[in-house]
């Protein structure tokens, strides 16, 4: 058996592009290795939203680039490969800059893998097509959880500003419902308790399928299916979610109230400068419709700090967005220039590091203040938690609204366990709880 390791930067779609990269190789006599000076195959699987994660990747060519060295010393081979969104996007420039480099694939030719790695064993590869989504049946190799991610669509039509996936995924290409509800049945039957459903905008799905099938659709299917499990789902675009979904998310048995909902920007120039197709008040609108109609429900987000021409005063208008939305979470970030993308043109625009800085830490701030509001509102509920963990006698579990909930009595659980927790108190991140009669 050959081994092989990966390193795998970036979103929940990289992580589930590994899981089947080993998977797949594991038919073709390779093994995963946790160390990578045990692997004859080293693969960085890379992430191009932002300047620091393609650095990352940069970093761990150079590494391996000694590694392969070292080994060649003594008289062994290693072949080393990049994948991802990083390779997508620079193609055969990564050749060029890392001579170490045997193979370069990109988003859409994983399942070509194994043909490729018998050609690198004489040539240096670049594979980076615009392939259509291919459906085989090799495993997949999960990680060791109670949650597998179960990619639905891949691409972007979306083309915002600053964003290189359009690019680096492509166009948005649906599976069949057909493919879906297959592997949704295999993770079940495998004993995961959660399935979270990946897509770059979910609420697309379907839209180049001809058989009328839709997002709402889709969810109501696998809600159907026998078993006790979760459904998530990640990410969805605001103009895109019908009230269908909401219906359908509303009248579940297994699908967790929980709606992820990039807002970027709580000001309107500069929504439009990102070129999302929405203003504050729709963004409003579509989240007081979700609360209206669903329980317990939690809207997380996303905020870009220091997007190119923003002023101070547009900047507060994201701070108050958060706080009059009362959003529940919200992952954050300081504007970082892509390259193809229109907004990594402006140059002329662009903020300060040191002013992104001092932005992103007060988005921080605020985004921990609504997290605990968020949790407060809680105390003395039960909720349903499953637990997920343990660590030093301390269960810990997640609410279908994704909190994280640790379990401060003295039962014994264990891991995929779904129990009703009494919600005692609450801190920013996390809630604490005792099992509910």
């Amino acid at each position: 058996m050959k081994k092989i390791f990966i390193d795998t930067l970036g979103c929940q779609m990289n992580k589930s592009d590994t899981e089947r990269i080993f998977g797949m190789l594991s038919h073709f006599d390779y093994e995963a290795v946790e160390d990578e000076k045990e692997a004859d195959l080293l693969i960085v699987n890379t992430c191009a939203i932002r300047q620091l994660s393609t650095d990352k990747a940069y970093s761990r060519l150079g590494n391996w680039k000694r590694l392969k060295q070292d080994k060649k010393k003594e008289g062994k081979s290693i072949k080393i490969g990049i994948c991802g969104c990083v390779a997508q996007l620079e193609k055969e420039e990564l050749l060029k800059k890392f001579p170490a480099v045997d193979i370069v694939f990109g988003t859409r030719n994983i399942s070509e893998l194994p043909s490729l790695l018998k050609e690198i064993e004489n040539k240096r590869i670049c594979a980076t097509s615009d392939n259509p989504i291919v459906e085989n049946d090799y495993k997949i190799s999960r990680t060791n959880s109670i949650n597998a991610w179960l990619p639905i669509m891949e691409g972007c039509n979306n083309f915002c500003s600053y964003c290189v996936v359009p690019y680096t995924r492509g166009r948005e290409r649906s599976r069949t419902i057909e493919a879906v509800i297959k592997e949704a049945k295999d993770i079940i039957a495998q004993g995961f308790k959660e399935i979270t459903l990946l897509g770059q905008n979910v609420d697309s799905y379907g839209k180049n399928l001809e058989d009328g099938t839709n997002f709402a659709r889709l969810l109501s299917e696998l809600d159907k299916l026998q078993g006790d499990f979760r459904i998530r789902f990640t990410s969805s675009y605001p103009t895109d979610i019908t009230d269908e979904v909401i219906e359908v998310v509303k009248n579940s048995k297994n699908i967790c109230e929980c709606f992820h909902i990039p807002m970027q920007s709580g000001n309107d120039r500069i929504l439009k400068e990102m070129n999302r197709r929405y203003n504050v008040k729709q963004y409003s609108e579509i989240v007081q419709k979700i609360r209206g109609q669903i329980e317990n429900v939690a809207i997380t987000s996303d905020f870009i700090a220091g997007f190119p021409s923003e002023t101070q005063e547009e900047f507060q208008d994201t701070i108050k967005a958060i706080e009059e939305l009362e959003l529940d979470y919200s992952n954050t970030a300081a504007y970082s220039p892509r390259p193809i993308t229109r907004a990594g043109k402006m140059t002329d625009k662009f903020i300060d590091e040191n002013t992104k800085k001092i932005r992103l830490q007060i988005l921080n701030d605020k985004v921990k203040e609504a997290s605990l509001k968020s949790n407060q509102k809680y105390i003395g509920k039960t909720l349903e938690v499953l637990i997920d963990s343990s660590k030093d006698g301390v269960y810990q579990g997640r609410t279908r609204n994704n909190k994280v909930v640790h379990l401060i009595d003295d039962n014994d659980y264990f891991i995929g366990q779904f129990i009703n927790a009494k919600i005692e108190r609450v801190s920013t991140w996390c809630m604490f709880a005792t099992r509910a009669e």
